[in-house]
């Protein structure tokens, strides 16, 4: 059975201060904006995710409620996976690897630089570093998600804010 997994890195996030701990950081007014215009456009393509896992940082889970909300889904149903902050691409790995095959199409929303090497890492492709609020789509043939692991897998598109034309 075909698998396909959407990978996102949060979106434009206030920057770093003193005064707020890098897990706490929220999106700024542009994250906001960049989230919802890649909501609506998934949303407008028809891509359903079955189960949605995020990082439970601020501004990546903020990033998953609002595509959440966009997509119909209900927030309270978005897996938050406390690794996936800090916990490298093996974290990624592993909250793929563990998804029930009940499952066929699954969003992740995480933080790059690890975001963009697990991507990479997977479909053996170059996205080069995903844009804050960039969607990659990566296609798997015949595999359970226990299964998935290096270059098992196809990037078949690569989205971002910009390209979609809602946020300079």
């Amino acid at each position: 059975m075909k698998k396909m997994l959407i990978l996102v890195r949060h979106a434009t996030a206030e920057d770093q201060s003193f005064r707020v701990k890098d897990f706490d950081r929220n999106l700024n007014n542009r994250g906001l904006a960049e989230s919802e215009v890649m909501g609506k456009w998934l949303a407008e393509a028809n891509v359903k995710p079955d189960i949605f896992i995020s990082s439970p940082a601020a501004r990546a889970f903020k990033t998953a409620e609002i595509f959440a909300k966009q997509l119909g889904v209900n927030s309270a149903s978005i897996n938050s996976k406390p690794e996936i902050y800090d916990g490298g691409p093996r974290a990624y790995l592993s909250a793929i690897n563990s998804v029930s095959e009940d499952f066929s199409n699954l969003i992740l929303f995480g933080h790059n630089p690890d975001i963009t090497y697990f991507a990479e890492y997977l479909s053996g492709g170059n996205i080069g570093s995903m844009k804050k609020g960039g969607v990659a789509f990566i296609e798997f043939e015949n595999q359970k998600w226990e299964e998935i692991s290096a270059k098992t897998g196809n990037l078949v598109l690569y989205k971002t804010p910009k390209q979609i034309g809602g946020v300079e």
